[in-house]
């Protein structure tokens, strides 16, 4: 089979992950480093798979396609995917659920942490010189506190929110598991807003979709305690950003780790990006992307396309 990777420095950075498995598995594969909207339709004309992490692949592109049978898209999401579109014309796409787990479960930790520790904070102030400067051997211009015994709010119980609970536990913090809406009743579930005032941390791991944008709106901040963290790396669209942005410059929430945007890049501008937001820490939605979580959406991705050659039906989603 003939395949064409549209935008492999998603998931590629001068060469530290290798494309091997994809090769043991295709006839031959062009692989770009990106792919701008104008040239879509000219790469995937005469391909038989097309592998793409964000790149669009709309209705009208696709019904361009004359030998298109396996769209594979090397991550979970499927929304750049016009998925009635590819059923319609017979063709099968997959994703790759969970092989970002691990990754995305430690970046969401160590936010918390830099955050807890103020981390920012003190190298500023050695930066400053203030160090060299103390009268005694240590400094305490920024409180510290041991999470064991700490309240871990968890809002979306999946594989991710399950791997962040277990590490919650093992530093000794009480973790508490957000209902998904006012009907579930599973056991231990607590609904948000009776959870939101009790706990210290609060990490969000939900999907992006009509019912949870803006699940964490001024409302529900307000409802947090005043030295709270929240942590965001699942989609920038579950908080409402300008609200946050004000609940932290006005002091009314303890920190916030986030690692995506509304708009990635943001190109438009975002208000978490302005420079007098305190306690904020901002990164370019690397949660997911070590180096071992990389590779292995590479190898699911060729697994992918191994079951369907042989006819087996593997993370299809069409």
């Amino acid at each position: 089979m003939h395949g064409v990777f549209l935008d492999l420095d998603t998931v590629r950075h001068q060469g530290d992950v290798e494309l091997a498995p994809l090769h043991r598995v295709l006839t031959d594969l062009r692989a770009f480093g990106s792919t701008p909207a104008e040239q879509v339709a000219a790469r995937i004309g005469d391909a038989e798979v097309v592998l793409a992490n964000k790149v669009k692949l709309t209705g009208v592109l696709l019904a361009h396609t004359a030998s298109l049978r396996l769209v594979c898209l090397a991550a979970t999401g499927t929304d750049n995917v016009d998925l009635e579109a590819a059923r319609g014309r017979g063709i099968a796409v997959c994703n790759v659920p969970t092989y970002s787990t691990l990754s995305v479960a430690q970046h969401a930790f160590a936010l918390m942490l830099a955050l807890n520790q103020h981390l920012q904070e003190y190298a500023a102030l050695l930066r400053q010189g203030a160090w060299r400067q103390a009268p005694q051997f240590t400094m305490l211009d920024y409180p510290l506190r041991e999470l064991a015994g700490r309240k871990f709010g968890i809002l979306g119980y999946g594989d991710i929110g399950r791997a962040v609970a277990q590490i919650a536990g093992a530093f000794g913090m009480r973790v508490l598991i957000a209902a998904r809406d006012a009907h579930d009743s599973r056991p231990g579930r607590v609904p948000l807003a009776a959870l939101l005032p009790q706990v210290d941390v609060l990490s969000l791991h939900l999907p992006l979709t009509a019912e949870t944008r803006s699940v964490i709106g001024a409302r529900e901040l307000a409802l947090m305690k005043y030295d709270a963290l929240l942590i965001n790396t699942a989609r920038g669209g579950l908080v409402d950003e300008r609200a946050l942005a004000e609940a932290l410059r006005k002091g009314r929430l303890g920190g916030a780790g986030v690692d995506v945007l509304s708009e990635e890049p943001p190109v438009s501008g975002n208000p978490l990006l302005a420079p007098d937001i305190p306690n904020l820490i901002v990164t370019p939605h690397i949660a997911w992307a070590s180096k071992e979580a990389r590779q292995r959406v590479i190898g699911e991705v060729a697994a992918n396309i191994a079951a369907f050659k042989a006819g087996e039906k593997r993370n299809r989603v069409v």
